[in-house]
């Protein structure tokens, strides 16, 4: 819906306003990195609007976590061709917007804007797997300043591993192992406006690219889980995301 946008949000977000047309205007023609060699699963421009003003309504397949973590309030709406995804100041979690994807070896392309202090997470995740918490095995996770990739599944969200945090391990023992689970790579990126990531798994190793740019890539045991049944795209503040594409190579 076309339309100014007024965000008031609690926990440290500060007002911000976007303008509709912000979503198409300032998106760069970027030579986009070719994808290793797999199928197209998932093409998605998101140019189309809900069919009710003011309804949560992503379409093609997309899902998320408003009903449940947002008292309903809708969290993710559709712009000027771009999906625009703002956590609610009712909602107790971070927003979550969840895709079918189904493989084990493939690659993730997607635009991506950020204003001051937003990061954006992709999230590979299989619920059906019982040793970790919510399902989570890996993630590429993007902030103006920083990349990270990480082991989720037998770092932080091993469940073992999640009780003894949450019941105060400290231990150098403990922190030590977590320190093997994750990397970080410095990132100059520029408030507001549009870049390109691309993040490729092949076995245990995952990759991440911005603008065709490698950034960095980290391997470890979680990331080559054979089954990552779904993406899931998380974002604690707000995040602009547009031409998302999947592709498989199982």
């Amino acid at each position: 819906m076309k339309r100014t946008w007024i965000v008031l949000a609690v926990g440290g977000l500060l007002g911000a306003a976007f303008h509709s047309g912000q979503a198409e205007e300032q998106q760069p023609a970027v030579e986009k990195q070719p994808p290793m060699a797999g199928t197209l699963i998932l093409e998605d421009d998101f140019d189309r609007d809900e069919s009710t003003p003011g309804k949560e309504e992503i379409g093609n397949g997309w899902r998320s976590n408003s009903a449940w973590r947002a008292n309903g309030k809708q969290q993710v709406d559709l712009i000027d061709g771009a999906m625009y995804a703002v956590r609610h100041a009712e909602a107790d979690h971070g927003v979550a917007i969840f895709h079918d994807a189904g493989l084990q070896n493939g690659s993730v392309q997607m635009k991506f804007k950020l204003g001051k202090g937003d990061s954006l997470g992709l999230d590979f995740v299989d619920r059906e797997l019982e040793t970790v918490h919510a399902g989570h095995l890996c993630m590429a996770r993007v902030s103006l300043t920083r990349l990270s990739l990480i082991d989720s599944k037998t770092g932080h969200m091993d469940l073992k591993i999640r009780e003894r945090r949450l019941a105060g391990d400290k231990s150098p023992e403990l922190g030590k192992l977590l320190q093997t689970k994750s990397a970080q790579f410095p990132l100059e990126l520029k408030a507001d406006q549009w870049y390109t990531l691309q993040v490729d798994i092949a076995g245990d190793t995952m990759r991440a690219s911005i603008d065709g740019k490698e950034i960095g890539a980290f391997q470890s045991e979680g990331i080559g889980h054979p089954t990552k049944r779904w993406i899931t795209l998380a974002v604690n503040k707000t995040a602009w995301v547009d031409d998302v594409k999947i592709w498989k190579r199982d």
